[in-house]
């Protein structure tokens, strides 16, 4: 499933849209470090549906061509990717950062790591080497902004269920040991301007 930090699977895409941030952290910080109300945001890969539905209620003009591809360079005033810098990380922040007008900024989110989800996903540079001091993301420029959320289910049952889908044998072991309906999900937006170096 794009843009979602769990293993792909289509069937997962109900519990997302239900159970992930209700407390709507992700869009607030966004809002804050892209300033996206009524300003023109290119859209970098795929974002998840229901993040794109957030960008628009919160007022952002998402810019795109009319085969679904990012916005011409130059165009936009915030340029955002999601769980979509993964490979050729130099090549991905700099096609970003083309998309922007000057005094344009580029958000880009990612797994944090250090939470209760990062157990089950294995060993990743989101959670190990991007984030550290001299990593990537810092190397660019970047500042990191940690925003703490949450999966937040009706009961435990209901996120025993999301666990084993999501993580087979693992999420399953992983469920046996909650005490809430709730599952710590920390996220990084990696945020620099333009203009810097």
């Amino acid at each position: 499933m794009p843009g979602v930090p769990v293993p792909s699977n289509p069937a997962l895409a109900d519990w997302t849209a239900r159970a992930f941030d209700h407390e709507r952290k992700l869009i607030r910080a966004l809002v804050e470090l892209g300033q996206i109300a009524g300003r023109d945001v290119a859209v970098v890969g795929t974002i998840p549906t229901w993040l794109r539905a957030e960008l628009h209620t919160s007022g952002a003009h998402i810019l795109e061509g009319s085969s679904g591809e990012p916005a011409a360079a130059g165009g936009a005033d915030v340029a955002l990717g999601a769980w979509s810098f993964r490979e050729s990380l130099d090549v991905g922040i700099t096609e970003a950062l083309g998309l922007l007008r000057p005094g344009g900024r580029l958000l880009i989110v990612h797994d944090y790591g250090r939470d209760e989800i990062d157990g089950l996903m294995g060993d990743r540079p989101e959670s190990t080497t991007w984030s550290h001091r001299g990593g990537p993301f810092t190397e660019a420029g970047f500042k990191i902004h940690v925003v703490h959320c949450w999966w937040t289910f009706d009961s435990i049952e209901d996120a025993s269920r999301f666990l084993h889908d999501a993580f087979g044998d693992a999420g399953a072991e992983f469920a046996a040991t909650l005490r809430r309906p709730r599952i710590a999900h920390n996220l990084a937006i990696y945020h620099r301007d333009a203009r810097a170096a």
